[in-house]
This record gives structure tokens, sequence and C-alpha cells, in this order.
């Protein structure tokens, strides 16, 4: 697993903007080792899918080898829809083995437990950095 990676988190803020930053891939799977341990996750994309719905994900992460990629496709609009932070991280044994499985698609993390503070730092980064990311992306045009 890379420290650094083109790992891309969106997030919807309260201006309905679509922000998108490169974060560490390490302190996500992080939060979502703590998380599984102390709070609540989510494994799957049926399961991710409907606590997305109901509002339950504070963090969404999808494999970055999902195939086809139909799969998952649909979770970064709507978590950005429901207000929930989205990462495409790693590969689908990554994503398991921060899990305790072979592999998985998707997780959502619904209760943070003792990573809560990681997660919001990780939210509240995403604010700050977005008008570099996006700037990047204006350049890259």
């Amino acid at each position: 697993m890379k420290n650094y990676s083109n790992v891309i988190l969106s997030v919807l803020n309260t201006n309905l903007i679509l922000k998108m930053v490169e974060i560490d891939e390490k302190q996500v799977f992080a939060i979502i080792a703590k998380a599984k341990e102390s709070g609540s996750i989510k494994i799957g994309v049926n399961e991710v899918t409907k606590a997305i719905e109901r509002g339950q994900a504070k963090l969404v992460v999808a494999a970055n080898d999902v195939s086809p990629a139909e799969i998952v496709a649909h979770l970064e609009g709507l978590s950005n829809e429901m207000k929930a932070a989205y990462a495409a991280a790693g590969s689908k044994s990554e994503l398991g083995a921060a899990v305790g499985l072979k592999t998985t698609t998707a997780i959502a993390v619904t209760d943070a437990g003792a990573a809560k503070k990681d997660l919001d730092a990780l939210i509240a980064s995403m604010s700050e950095d977005a008008p570099v990311a996006e700037e990047k992306a204006e350049k890259a045009e």
C-alpha cells in the first residue's frame, strides 16, 4: 500500500459545490480500522448504498479496481447528494484486508467511534484544500 496516492475524496458542502482533494490513503485505512474496532461500518456495495440512502454514512470508500466500474459508480453521486465524504482508495484486496476479509468493493463508516477526531480532521482538511485541487484541475485543462 502506498503512503500517498492519487486518491480523490469529494464531499458536498453547504453551498452545494463539489470539492475534490488528494488525501493520504493510509489515513483513510486507519479511520476504517479504528471505526471497525470501536464504531460501526457497513461492508459491500448493497449495505453501503443502504447506509448512504438512510443518511447514516459519514465516509464511503470504494476500491479502485472494481470491474465493471458500474458496480460502484453510483456511490460517489449518492454520497455527494447525501453529504457524505467519498474516497476511492486502494484495491479490493487492500480494502478487504482493512476489515478482515479477503476482498470487498466498498465500505461505509456509519459510526466512527475512536476515529471520530480523525474523520472530522479529514473532512475539515478536504474543505480547506479544495480550492487548491480545483485550481490544479483548471490548470490541467
